[in-house]
């Protein structure tokens, strides 16, 4: 179905989602990110620093490549960078620039090396100190397969709804996404988030329609869930397109082959699996979430050579999508992330 639309039609539709994010913005839910300075870049990424001279608790988000990294900081009250801080971590976020023609056409290998760019800065103005990787999502999945790739160059890693594992017939979101995006992914052209967003929509509307509309109804009786809502829901329209280089290696490599789980993924001249991730592993997974559910985390697991820590947290009312709640919502900052940050001080 999706190989018989027009991918000129969802670039324009990613200029008006993003034209109604602004006008939904101004009626204040535009997001009130904390202040920070750019101490890296190139065409496709940046490197944020939030501060603290915290070294031996340092932390570098990596973020999804889908969207914009501000779901992490929405506004002060709901905002895990923050949270972070506030509880003396210095914080660093690696963020994707949106693909373009003229930005170049990446896809793991390049993303990876990023990854591998920013941590040299990092450890340069720590004075070769190591940080942990944390991402949610994509993000995560990108930071696990860094972190199978240059393990001895991390401390240890935190993933958060992060799938690991793609087998046929495990996921009800995986399938239904591989058959509806087609093989024959444009390598050269960028591919629209609206796109995206439409495909997801498709695979699970459960997800991403029918639990969206009963999160918005059920929060009308608490102002504070309600206002998260419509964050989320603002933040959901800032669309950005991705490479199509990167997107055909995600929706091939990993959903479809499920190469990563396999020990058959391929970044440059190495070859990695969960045999290849060899530091300390923290994983948060929703049991409400659909996208990343636990058997989306476990067989890859099983298989690692070196601890990993599951913590299992259900969800909760007013973060619009189950697949945000761990950065959003309430439940999960006053529950799970004071054992995050608890697991990452123990890390000596």
């Amino acid at each position: 179905m999706l190989n018989a639309l027009n991918r000129a039609q969802f670039a324009v539709s990613d200029i008006i989602r993003c034209a109604q994010g602004d006008v939904v913005g101004v009626f204040g839910l535009d997001p009130h990110e904390c202040p920070y300075q750019t101490i890296a870049s190139r065409a496709h990424w940046r490197l944020r620093d939030y501060g603290c001279k915290n070294r031996s608790h340092s932390l570098l988000i990596i973020a999804a490549p889908i969207k914009k990294p501000y779901i992490w900081d929405l506004a002060p009250s709901i905002s895990t960078i923050r949270f972070c801080l506030h509880r003396g971590l210095s914080i660093k976020l690696l963020e994707w620039m949106p693909a373009s023609p003229r930005a170049g056409n990446n896809g793991l290998h390049e993303y990876v090396l990023a990854i591998s760019e920013a941590l040299a800065t990092i450890a340069t103005a720590g004075q070769g100190a190591k940080p942990f990787l944390i991402g949610h999502s994509l993000g995560g999945t990108l930071a696990a397969i860094y972190g199978a790739f240059l393990p001895e160059s991390i401390r240890g890693l935190v993933l958060l709804g992060a799938p690991l594992c793609f087998e046929p017939s495990a996921n009800q979101f995986r399938d239904a996404l591989v058959t509806l995006v087609p093989q024959e992914i444009s390598d050269m052209d960028p591919f629209p988030g609206s796109l995206l967003s439409y495909a997801s929509a498709l695979a699970s509307p459960r997800t991403f329609i029918w639990a969206r509309l009963m999160d918005a109804a059920m929060s009308i009786a608490d102002p504070l869930a309600m206002e998260i809502h419509a964050r989320v829901e603002r933040w959901a329209l800032d669309e950005v397109p991705l490479p199509g280089k990167l997107m055909h290696q995600i929706i091939d490599w990993l959903y479809r082959e499920n190469r990563f789980c396999r020990g058959a993924l391929k970044i440059g001249e190495k070859v990695i699996g969960p045999d290849s991730l060899s530091v300390p592993t923290l994983a948060v997974v929703n049991t409400s979430d659909d996208v990343a559910p636990l058997n989306s985390l476990k067989p890859f697991a099983n298989v690692m050579t070196t601890s990993i820590r599951t913590i299992e947290y259900p969800g909760e009312l007013g973060v619009c999508l189950q697949h945000l709640g761990i950065l959003v919502g309430r439940q999960a900052r006053a529950h799970i992330w004071p054992e995050i940050i608890s697991w990452l001080k123990s890390q000596n």
